[in-house]
Order: C-alpha cells, then sequence, then structure tokens
C-alpha cells in the first residue's frame, strides 16, 4: 500500500534544552536568524560608493523598504527610527517563508519527525510576530503620550461616547493580533500543504509553478505584515500628536 504524506498542523518537538521543547519550526526560525545575523555582518563590510553584486541587491530591498516607511510617514526622521523594526520584521518573515521551500525542509526527519519546518508555519511563530508589532504600536504611542496618557486612549470616563470608542479600539488591539497570526499562518502553512500534496501526486514538474507561486506569495505576506504594522505605528503616533 502506496505511503500518504502526513500533514501535522502543529510544530512537532524534535528536542528539549533544559526542559524547554524544541520544535522543528523553531529550529529553522533558529537558523534564520543566525543567517540574518552574519549576512548583516558580512554586508556591513562591503559597503562601497559604487555597490555591485549581492550587496547591491541588498541595497535595492533596503532602499525600498525605507521609501516605503517614509511614504507612509511623510517624514524622514519619522522613516529613519521606525525602519530597523520594520526591516528587522519584513526580513525574518521573508526568508522564513522561503525557508520552508528550501529541499530538504519536510524530507529530512528525526524519528519520523520532520527535522525542519518552516517557522511562519507554526501559529505559535506568528502569533508572537503579530504581539511584538502589535507591542511595538503600544510603546511607541506610549512613549509619546505617557503610560497613563497612552492608557487614557482606551479607558475614558469622563465621556460615555468616548468611553465605549476606548472600548472598541482595546478590543481593535486583540483583533489585530489575531488578524496578523492567523493570516500569515493560514497563508503559508496552506501553501506548504498544497506542494507537499503536489509533490505526493507529481513528484517532478508539477510541484515547481507552485513553488514560484509560494515564492510570491511568501514576498507579498511579509511585506503586507510590514505595511500593516508601518500605518499601525503612523495612526498611534498621528493621534499622540492629536491628543
Amino acid at each position: 500500500m502506496e505511503a500518504t504524506p502526513e500533514i501535522s498542523l502543529a510544530a512537532e518537538q524534535i528536542a528539549s534544552l533544559g526542559g524547554f521543547p524544541i520544535t522543528n519550526s523553531l529550529l529553522l526560525s533558529g537558523l534564520v536568524t543566525v543567517f540574518i545575523i552574519i549576512m548583516s555582518w558580512v554586508i556591513r563590510y562591503q559597503v562601497a560608493l559604487v555597490p555591485a553584486g549581492f550587496y547591491n541587491a541588498v541595497e535595492s530591498v533596503v532602499e525600498g523598504l525605507f521609501n516605503l516607511a517614509e511614504s507612509v510617514f511623510g517624514n524622514f526622521e519619522e522613516a529613519k527610527r521606525y525602519f530597523p523594526i520594520i526591516a528587522a520584521l519584513f526580513l525574518f518573515i521573508l526568508l522564513n517563508n522561503w525557508a520552508g521551500l528550501m529541499p530538504g525542509v519536510g524530507p529530512i526527519t528525526s524519528g519520523h519527525v520532520p527535522l525542519l519546518r518552516g517557522g511562519t508555519a507554526d501559529l505559535n511563530t506568528t502569533l508572537a510576530l503579530a504581539i511584538i508589532s502589535v507591542g511595538i504600536t503600544q510603546y511607541y504611542a506610549m512613549a509619546r503620550l505617557g503610560f497613563f496618557g497612552n492608557v487614557g486612549r482606551f479607558i475614558n470616563l469622563k465621556n460615555p461616547i468616548l468611553f465605549f470608542v476606548g472600548i472598541l479600539e482595546l478590543v481593535a488591539e486583540f483583533a489585530k493580533v489575531l488578524s496578523f497570526s492567523f493570516r500569515l499562518f493560514g497563508n503559508i502553512f496552506a501553501g506548504e500543504v498544497l506542494l507537499v500534496v503536489m509533490a505526493f501526486l507529481a513528484p517532478y514538474l508539477a510541484p515547481l509553478p507552485f513553488i514560484g507561486l509560494e515564492l510570491f506569495v511568501g514576498l507579498v505576506q511579509a511585506l503586507v505584515f510590514a505595511m500593516l504594522t508601518l500605518v499601525f505605528l503612523k495612526v498611534a503616533v498621528a493621534e499622540s500628536h492629536n491628543t
């Protein structure tokens, strides 16, 4: 009887460190993080007036992200302040999306469990990224308004209408976390499932067009996550100025 592909919704544990579970998605996310750190260190020493090769490609990506931040904020200084956070989120998500498509991610097993799994195909990772995104927004709003000033945006006991508006805004903050995490997880996990099924049904040429499609989807999802974070930051900062 021909074996069928096994698809697990949750990431599988492959080891533990001091009682802390190490999952296959956490392992690949760690490798992606190490890759980003090493490449950042290497690129740092390749700065040139006339960029070429790989550095030229990296500079194009960085310039595009900065232009995006500047177009949202409409201010060079504001864009420069928030750009490192947005760039870090975008690169981490993009490389995790693409890492899950690499050969060997899935087929290589450890004790009948895939050794590697795309980080963003794990709901725990996308939930953590969503909390970071919303948390960053609240941090910068608090930096502008102060702790009690920021809390006052959500809890206003002086005006019944503003009180209910504040409650709705508070609910919206939690909704952002759910929206961010499930959107990213759903798109990436569904794409990986599609590739597994196609590889099982037609293991050679059939998956190739879908791999190209998933590369594009991975780019779009990373860009959407970064763009929404930028917009929410812009709104929080604008509210701080208007308060």
